[in-house]
């Protein structure tokens, strides 16, 4: 499987905020907008279980693992986009046997700051928080898109506190 370009597929988990450059890369999505939050594992499992096998038939790689990005804050709705980061554009639109419609995308290319959350997902909004002001104490700015990778894939039986999330968020610009 080829892989993601750095800083995407790091080795260890990013324990402290890092900032960095971040290319584009293409994406295969289903994208949604005012989504629920209380769905959100519907949309998740009707897309996860099913987008790669689909991606693979239409001769398309994945190249890293299952996202989600969110084009504002979600509070009791989403704007967001889930799906995989691939080797080349899609062109076209597949139909998931959960009815959804996969689209190309793309994770921004620009300025990034990104950690890594090691533990169950219940504890995603708390290292967002921690991660948020982090990235304030810097003296950056945060602007959207910010996504997460699920770098750890869910098993039934594993223990969730093993799990790795890699959360990113673009920056704003900076003269270099």
């Amino acid at each position: 499987m080829p892989s993601m370009p750095p800083p995407y597929g790091a080795p260890e988990p990013a324990v402290e905020c890092q900032v960095t450059r971040a290319p584009e890369v293409p994406t295969a999505v289903v994208s949604r907008t005012e989504f629920p939050m209380h769905e959100m594992a519907s949309l998740m499992d009707g897309t996860f279980s099913h987008l790669a096998a689909a991606l693979e038939e239409a001769g398309i790689s994945v190249i890293g693992p299952a996202f989600a990005l969110h084009h504002r804050a979600p509070v009791s709705t989403a704007d967001l986009e889930v799906g995989f980061p691939i080797d080349a554009p899609l062109s076209g639109t597949l139909t998931l046997p959960s009815g959804f419609e996969v689209t190309g995308s793309v994770l921004p290319a620009g300025r990034v700051g990104w950690t890594s959350h090691i533990g169950g997902y219940g504890g995603l909004a708390e290292k967002w928080g921690a991660f948020t002001e982090g990235i304030g104490e810097s003296e950056e700015q945060m602007t959207f898109p910010f996504w997460e990778f699920y770098v750890t894939p869910p098993s039934p039986g594993m223990n969730p506190a093993t799990l790795r999330t890699d959360l990113f968020t673009l920056l704003e610009p900076r003269e270099d």
